[in-house]
């Protein structure tokens, strides 16, 4: 057999190799088959559920003494002898706080019992004289001038007799004064009475939580007081995390010009953890309302707005934004933005971006 020229084996092979590049580069210009699209999450879903809630209106304020009385000393220039209560002390009405020196209170009123002692024996002594000048009035033994005067000195007997019962009177409150009283039941919340001191009438020596009853004085927007009225529910929570019920007392008449704001009062019974000046949050229940309630999951806070993923019939999410409630234990209320029939996504919503292709899980793969 003949032999082959080079350039035509050189050539040959040229043909090959180019045969061989244009068949692999046919391979791997031809398109993929078509993949399907991957899910970005596997999710559970689940629809808005309607439930009966408790329509509530949220406020702030101080608590306060429903009422506080001040209780002073109705004597002058005595010395302070015994203090018997101190701050946070509860009293009934009419136990004694505290006690003056009565020394010379007690040294008065015996010269004034004397004193009165006198005037009732000078009276006699002119009621005798008067009716024996009367009784000698028809002998004519006395003349009328004469007996006038009798019968005119037996009236201002009687009038000092008087006068000197007022001394021993006033004398008996002095002496009754030195007691310090409480005008009512309640708690001390606050004593200035030092034992040894000389108060001057009038002088604070203690203040009184009246009965130790509490008020909330809630702040509203002028606004909302015509969605309360006298007994309306209010809770307010302590700083344990207690809760109290009290009921509204009133509302204030009048509105603050600088916030715009009302007050209302709300009566409060006594609890350990509630103190007068405390500032506290509470809620006004309005009532029972029909509304939907989706899981607190569900909800996604987006640019400071609550969102939540519905699920289309693409199998893809969407968001949607909602305007949500007051939340009732892992429940959170929406009053707009959802369909009672919508299916969202449970949780995971802050792992997804709108238009997502998601895996719904099923009850049995849960």
């Amino acid at each position: 057999m003949k032999p082959c020229h080079p350039i035509t084996l050189a050539a040959l092979g040229l043909l090959a190799a180019g045969g061989a590049l244009l068949a692999g580069g046919a391979t791997r210009a031809a398109p993929p088959a078509a993949q399907a699209a991957r899910p970005a999450l596997t999710v559970a879903v689940t629809q808005p559920r309607r439930e009966t809630l408790a329509r509530r209106l949220p406020a702030n304020g101080n608590l306060a003494a429903w009422q506080e009385a001040s209780i002073g000393s109705d004597s002058n220039g005595l010395r302070l002898e015994e203090v018997r209560v101190n701050v946070g002390d509860v009293v009934r009405k009419g136990q004694l706080l505290a006690r003056f020196a009565d020394d010379s209170v007690q040294a008065d009123l015996a010269q004034a019992r004397a004193g009165r002692q006198e005037a009732r024996a000078a009276l006699a002594e002119a009621e005798a004289n008067a009716r024996r000048a009367q009784a000698l009035k028809a002998s004519g033994a006395m003349s009328e001038q004469q007996i006038q005067q009798l019968v005119t000195a037996a009236q201002t007997a009687q009038a000092r007799v008087a006068a000197a019962q007022a001394a021993v009177d006033v004398q008996r409150l002095r002496l009754k004064h030195t007691q310090v009283l409480a005008p009512d039941a309640g708690v001390i919340s606050a004593r200035s009475a030092t034992v040894g001191a000389v108060a001057g009438a009038g002088t604070e020596l203690f203040r009184l939580l009246r009965q130790g009853r509490l008020e909330w004085r809630a702040e509203l927007p002028a606004a909302d007081l015509a969605r309360l009225a006298p007994g309306t529910e209010a809770l307010v929570s302590t700083a344990g995390g207690a809760q109290v019920q009290g009921r509204v007392r009133m509302l204030a008449p009048t509105v603050d010009l600088q916030t715009r704001n009302a007050l209302v009062y709300v009566d409060l019974p006594a609890h350990p953890e509630l103190r007068a000046g405390q500032f506290v949050r509470g809620e006004f229940v309005l009532g029972q309302q029909q509304t939907l309630t989706v899981p607190l999951s569900a909800v996604v806070v987006r640019d400071g707005f609550s969102h939540v993923f519905e699920l289309g019939a693409d199998g893809r999410v969407h968001l949607r934004r909602v305007h949500t409630g007051q939340r009732s234990g892992e429940r959170l209320e929406v009053s707009d933005g959802l369909a009672p029939e919508a299916r969202i996504v449970e949780r995971g919503g802050a792992f997804l971006s709108d238009g997502d292709l998601v895996r719904v899980v099923t009850d049995s793969e849960q």
